[in-house]
């Protein structure tokens, strides 16, 4: 199941020429993606608070096909691609009226409040399959 969430963009969100600045995409995508987990039924802040666990991204790898400019609508693409005991991998894709513009791939993992890997608690694994 893919979830999507709308961008759009701002003054603030672009360099001089009007283009989106690269590392605003990264922030595009975590928006997306606490609305998605928000989505699928996970309170973030009851799970570390009842169970001790956070999410950190553990990794990104992106690319940049075409800039995201001034003014556009922005539909931010989230599915998960993967998922283990203690990560889901997710595929983020930003696109401007279904032209590809920006894609990524992302590893978050559970962690104990010390940083300690954690199992994602079972509820969320049944939430995303």
């Amino acid at each position: 199941m893919t979830h999507t969430f709308p961008v759009h963009v701002y003054y603030e969100d672009t360099d001089l020429a009007g283009i989106v600045y690269y590392a605003n995409y990264l922030k595009f995508i975590e928006r997306a993606r606490t609305e998605w987990i928000r989505g699928i039924g996970v309170d973030q802040t009851r799970v570390k608070e009842e169970q001790g666990i956070v999410f950190a991204v553990r990794r990104v790898e992106a690319d940049y096909h075409k800039p995201a400019k001034f003014d556009d609508d922005l539909t931010v693409e989230t599915s998960v691609e993967a998922m283990t005991g203690v990560r889901i991998v997710l595929k983020q894709d930003i696109k401007r009226d279904g032209e590809l513009l920006f894609s990524s791939t992302v590893t978050i993992v559970a962690l104990t409040e010390t940083g300690a890997p954690a199992r994602l608690p079972a509820n969320i694994r049944q939430n995303l399959h």
